[in-house]
């Protein structure tokens, strides 16, 4: 089975600072055995919790898209005058050698250990990025919206020197985790004038999303996982699609053009689009402590 490469930050060297460059062997003195004490970490987290890594492979990617890196901002702690990008509405700490490891590198390695945990690839995470000062929740609406059009994802991807080959590859990473009526309410009720239901939609599907997500009395958390191996990081995410059966009009969107269509049900293992986005840099410290700046 192929392993679509998903949520991830990991190869645009210095897209921000272009005179910073990130290195494998990074932290080979300063803290050799960072990876293992995060992946120890992640597993004895997904052993007690199964929704992590899928949470771990969000904030990854969320925080690779805000601020183009100006990495592991998604920590920070509100403040009485600002509220954090972790308590905005897309996004729902660990830390080894403090001063040594930056927290984005963490999280950069928490997320791939996250994906290995599910059943994906492994890669080598590129380190040495700085973490950034700045965290507010009006920037979450720099992440591509589940509303979004082949158009407007391109557009946005593109701005972080992502292909339309990564958008696809990265995509994927929607094979694991669960996702609230919100984000898809639109393809299941009043679609647009002519059709209550997005017509792309399998009506079975659609009917059974309709039935977790009424348009009222609905239960606060009500939603749906992506799909059904939500645990399982596969290539399920894409054979929906080609079913119908994914959840938001961005979804459906790969299947607008003839190239994203093309790659959706061709798509094949490779890690190359997880290390390109993993690699944004631009930040201006390593942090003691993830929650709160030096």
């Amino acid at each position: 089975m192929a392993y679509i490469i998903a949520f991830l930050c990991s190869i645009l060297i210095s897209v921000s600072s272009p005179t910073i460059a990130l290195s494998s062997n990074y932290y080979d003195k300063t803290c050799p055995n960072v990876e293992s004490i995060v992946t120890n970490a992640v597993k004895s987290a997904s052993l007690k919790d199964k929704t992590v890594p899928a949470a771990l492979l969000r904030m990854h990617f969320h925080d690779c898209f805000i601020r183009v890196m100006m990495t592991y901002i998604m920590l920070l702690n509100s403040t009485a005058n600002n509220k954090a990008e972790k308590d905005g509405p897309p996004n729902v700490s660990l830390h080894a050698c403090p001063g040594v490891v930056s927290c984005a590198d963490i999280l950069a390695f928490a997320a791939r250990d996250a994906v290995v945990i599910s059943g994906g690839p492994t890669w080598d995470v590129p380190k040495g990025r700085n973490d950034g000062r700045t965290s507010n929740t009006s920037e979450t609406i720099q992440l591509p919206a589940p509303t979004f059009n082949i158009s407007q994802l391109q557009h946005s991807f593109s701005l972080r020197g992502l292909s339309i080959e990564d958008l696809v590859a990265l995509s994927g990473g929607q094979t694991i985790g669960f996702s609230h009526c919100s984000s898809f309410q639109n393809r299941i009720q009043n679609f647009n004038a002519t059709y209550n239901t997005d017509p792309s939609m399998n009506p079975s599907f659609a009917a059974s999303l309709k039935s977790v997500c009424p348009i009222k009395n609905r239960a606060k958390n009500a939603g749906v996982t992506m799909d059904p191996s939500s645990t399982t990081f596969d290539n399920t995410y894409y054979k929906l699609i080609l079913q119908g059966k994914s959840l938001f009009s961005s979804d459906q969107a790969l299947l607008t053009i003839p190239k994203t269509k093309d790659l959706v049900s061709k798509f094949a293992s490779s890690t190359n689009s997880m290390i390109k986005m993993s690699s944004l840099t631009g930040g201006q410290e390593i942090r003691k402590d993830c929650r709160v700046v030096n």
